[in-house]
């Protein structure tokens, strides 16, 4: 642990994920003494190394062992070696997360920041205590306060996670075999990027979800093509379904009782059920703060919380719950607590779902703009009419566009397919800009890339607005 100063910080950061340090490097860098507290041996929170970045790699991994892209671009077999591909599958991500934690560090050093390692907890609206790992604590104060605690898996009764094949988010990323045949309990965003990424290790895969579809926020053609995409590699949805019973023997598969009474038998079932924010601990109320659901912390447009001089971020406020938007709101609440930009939130935010194939979006759906009664265009580009996309060998790939009808002016973007969360920026500066059909006509896109879906899914809508037969130009 760094030795606390006696006198009060600029900011007190209280947690180093994505929103945690984001927030105390954009402090350091206008000149404020900060220090950032952190609980866990490594900087980097659930970002870094329990959540977005591991998870993250190996799917990356995942998808290069198992030769999913040499197969669907050659038509050739590719047969995984069992017995080191954990070590395989592990090392990407430890590689990425051992990078990252340096960068992260160096960073807040070469600013001046004051990194404590440490349980926090609130004295006053001012006031941190800090224990450290062998028992010691000091106290230190802040002229303002930023808690970007962030989120740890939920874990419902039912399941007895003591055992060693059930697992919770972050638990099943430090399994020691693969499984044979996998249940996931919950079709929300995490539970799919995992389905996706142990189905393209050849595992059996089912989906056990209490809803009738696959994450229904976004564009229903883009969660139709992720579902259809899983049922090909194997995945088996049980939809309306909610797990009542889990046995788990010391031997023998762990047995899964559903609410219609069916019993299924896996060796290994992974609970995606949400996530619960890290505020438990943190004694809000000696500050003047009253959480709300599960911990979660009301915050203002500028993240600010009920105490003027506290503000809260990420996973510790709720949804979108996104590393991204974590870390904007983040310099949002420092650049308001300090008064030195009039810097906001966008009210575009882009979303990404790194499924095999990845999805992404910006915008609305067509299910919302259809809903608001505002006449529209469609206007699609498939990636396997692209000559960037035909190399990929990515026959799932899509990019949507909705225009308003009567000016064009873009309304959403959505993506399916290779590189779909860096495609849909293109769209997502489009729509920052109330950009419509004429800015994709007018551009010129690198040959041959995706990018030039966009000007091709464009002349498809100015086609069907004049209604004339459409052609890929």
């Amino acid at each position: 642990m760094n030795v606390p100063s006696t006198s009060p910080y600029d900011l007190v950061v209280i947690g180093s994920g994505p929103a945690g340090s984001s927030g105390a490097l954009a402090a350091s860098y206008f000149g404020k003494r900060v220090a950032l507290i952190e609980r866990a041996k490594h900087v980097g929170g659930a970002g870094i190394n329990t959540g977005t970045i591991p998870s993250k790699a190996l799917r990356e991994s995942a998808v290069q062992l198992s030769g999913s892209r040499a197969r669907a671009m050659l038509g050739i077999a590719v047969t995984l070696k069992q017995e080191t591909l954990l070590a395989d599958l592990s090392y990407l991500s430890q590689h990425v997360q051992k990078t990252l934690r340096v960068h992260t560090e160096f960073r807040l050093n070469a600013r001046h920041a004051t990194t404590l390692h440490g349980d926090a907890t609130l004295v006053d609206a001012t006031t941190v205590r800090v224990t450290a790992a062998d028992g010691t604590s000091s106290v230190i104060t802040g002229k303002h306060l930023l808690i970007a605690t962030g989120s740890s898996p939920l874990r419902p009764p039912e399941f007895p996670f003591e055992h060693p094949r059930v697992h919770d988010s972050d638990e099943i990323l430090e399994i020691s075999e693969l499984p044979k045949r996998l249940a996931v309990v919950g079709a929300g965003v995490i539970g799919c990027e995992y389905a996706c990424t142990f189905a393209a290790l050849g595992i059996e895969v089912h989906v056990i979800d209490g809803r009738d579809s696959l994450l229904s926020f976004l564009d229903r053609e883009i969660s139709d093509a992720i579902t259809n995409a899983m049922k090909r590699r194997g995945v088996t949805f049980h939809w309306k379904e909610r797990v009542v019973r889990c046995d788990a023997p010391a031997s023998g598969d762990v047995q899964v009782t559903l609410s219609s009474g069916k019993t299924l038998g896996f060796s290994d079932v992974l609970v995606a059920s949400g996530r619960t924010s890290n505020t438990e601990t943190l004694n809000l109320a000696a500050a003047g703060l009253v959480p709300g659901k599960r911990g979660l912390i009301p915050v203002n447009e500028w993240y600010q919380t009920a105490v003027p001089t506290i503000y809260a971020a990420g996973d510790a406020i709720g949804p979108p719950a996104l590393a991204a938007t974590a870390m904007e709101q983040a310099r949002v609440a420092v650049c308001h607590a300090f008064d030195l930009t009039k810097k906001t939130t966008s009210p575009i935010l882009p979303t990404g779902i790194y499924s095999i194939p990845e999805a992404s979006m910006a915008g609305l759906t067509e299910e919302a703009v259809k809903e608001s009664g505002v006449p529209y265009i469609v206007g699609r580009a498939s990636y396997q009419e692209n000559p960037r996309g035909c190399m990929l060998g990515d026959k799932d790939g899509l990019l949507k566009l909705i225009f308003r009808r009567n000016d064009m002016r873009l309304l959403g973007v959505h993506v399916v397919g290779e590189q779909a969360t860096e495609l849909v920026h293109i769209g997502l500066m489009a729509l920052q800009c109330n950009g419509d059909a004429e800015l994709f006509n007018r551009m010129c896109f690198n040959y041959p890339t995706l990018g030039d879906l966009y000007k091709a899914a464009t002349y498809m809508a100015i086609a069907s607005r004049l209604q004339v037969p459409t052609s890929t130009p």
